[in-house]
């Protein structure tokens, strides 16, 4: 295990949810914590809070659709610190619904914008200075969604198989250098992100039969535990992994139980 203390940790989506109960741990361990979101209200509460307690942060607005924020954000951060040592790309969105249902701009290009396109370009302004140094660590959030395509989540579960997909091929790319590439697959949490994906009676029905005890602390103590042990991917909970391995062994029988679900609760208007 790793020691984190000192260490300059950037953390997008770090108003709510899994970025800010991870930036706390980090905090307690010692990091200087760059938080980055929309709301600068939620975040400047997060840095006091950090501060207060005897650690480092600073709050940085940034609309991460916003190429500008972007560039401004690790550049301030590179100015204030000389480096970056930890990117943990956390921001994200989601939607719930059938696909037919979906806002073309909303649902579909700023989704896959803000989950996708966003995190390629913080890690394209933070990677060359990490490369510079030859050393650093990207973990990118990405979700359960990314391994297991289901209805309902059709946008979100394309914009994640995308970020599972660039954070396999980057490692390959750039771990000879020096960098360490993560990718975090949680399942269903109890965050602020689930009041904001939308309604659906088939997505309800399905939560409720099958409710999730994960937390977001629970998540954050994860994030933090690849952070001091770099590993390749982390999936969580732990039964996930069963579900991928059926994604992968029996395609086929996953897609029939996907049929199954659509063919009872899909109601074309």
């Amino acid at each position: 295990m790793r020691s984190l203390e000192g260490k300059v940790v950037l953390i997008t989506g770090a108003s709510s949810g899994f970025g800010e109960e991870v930036a706390v741990l980090f905090a307690q361990e010692g990091c200087k914590l760059v938080l980055a979101a929309r709301r600068m209200d939620r975040l400047q509460a997060l840095a006091a809070k950090i501060q207060d307690n005897g650690g480092e942060a600073i709050a940085i607005p940034v609309d991460v659709v916003n190429l500008v924020d972007i560039q401004n954000m690790v550049e301030s951060t590179i100015d204030l610190y000389g480096q970056i040592d930890i990117l943990f790309n956390n921001a994200g969105i989601g939607r719930v619904d059938w696909f037919e249902n979906f806002s073309a701009e909303r649902d579909i290009q700023m989704l896959v914008h803000v989950n996708l396109i966003s995190l390629m370009q913080v890690t394209h302004a933070v990677l060359p200075h990490m490369l510079k140094r030859g050393e650093g660590h990207i973990i990118n959030m990405s979700s359960v969604a990314g391994l297991i395509p289901a209805p309902l989540i059709t946008t979100y579960a394309a914009s994640k198989h995308g970020v599972r997909a660039f954070t396999d091929a980057l490692r390959r790319e750039v771990t000879p250098l020096g960098i360490t590439i993560s990718g975090i697959y949680p399942g269903p949490a109890k965050t602020e992100f689930g009041s904001h994906i939308g309604k659906n009676e088939a997505y309800a029905a399905t939560k409720n039969i099958v409710r999730s005890r994960m937390t977001s602390e629970y998540v954050a103590s994860r994030v933090l535990d690849v952070a001091l042990r770099p590993r390749r991917s982390l999936i969580i909970p732990w039964h996930y992994r069963i579900a991928f391995a059926f994604e992968m062994l029996f395609p086929v029988m996953m897609d029939w139980f996907s049929y199954a679900f659509s063919k009872i609760n899909h109601k074309i208007k």
